[in-house]
């Protein structure tokens, strides 16, 4: 990889960054940045979305402002809403939350907006929003309790992770897949590649 690209990831997340691993780009720096996600009153779901992942971008960018090391950095960040029309679903964290969401989706299509903000080393600030429709089976009583008692519900969008054990669930997926996963590679590695960073720079590297 180039030692002169440096892509700092406004996340924690393991999902986004093996997302962006599996595209053959390494975060040289990840900043997870505790930002207030209660939505806005009457806020869309798509709005909440690009805001979260923009206000994470910049509190990224301001964290590391004056530091020569990163001078020159890009900084990407995130943020997936899950939402059953203009309702938007918690990122889970009591089993009352996830299991309210489980019984929401089950039978019914619901959509997933992943937004993604890039700012570049010249401070320029670029946005994309993408949207999956994504329909669930009808979930028994069983298989929600399972699925609850398997705790990959926490801290998850809508109370599900569709790269684990609720991808099982999915009856139909239209749009992007990574999308769901939490973090759309298409439209993230041609955000990038826009603003001047080489993608394919560790492809050769297998």
């Amino acid at each position: 990889m180039d030692p002169t690209q440096k892509l700092i990831l406004a996340s924690g997340s393991p999902r986004r960054v093996d997302l962006l691993m599996q595209a053959g780009i390494e975060p040289a720096r990840l900043m997870p940045m505790d930002l207030d996600e209660t939505p806005k009153k009457a806020e869309h779901p798509r709005s909440l979305a690009r805001r979260l992942s923009t206000e994470k971008a910049r509190a990224a960018h301001d964290a590391v402002k004056g530091d020569f090391y990163w001078d020159g950095a890009y900084i990407l960040a995130a943020d997936t809403v899950v939402a059953v029309g203009r309702r938007i679903l918690p990122k889970a964290e009591f089993i009352e939350e996830a299991s309210s969401c489980l019984h929401l989706l089950s039978g019914r299509g619901h959509w997933v907006f992943t937004g993604v903000c890039l700012i570049t080393p010249d401070g320029a600030v670029r946005h994309k929003v993408v949207e999956t429709k994504v329909r669930f089976k009808r979930l028994s009583t069983a298989e929600i309790e399972a699925y609850l008692a398997s705790g990959q519900w926490r801290g998850k969008a809508g109370a599900y992770a569709v790269q684990g054990l609720a991808g099982c669930f999915v009856q139909k997926l239209v749009g992007s897949y990574t999308n769901v996963v939490g973090l759309p590679l298409f439209e993230t590695t041609q955000l990038l590649a826009g603003e001047g960073f080489d993608v394919q720079a560790a492809w050769a590297e297998g």
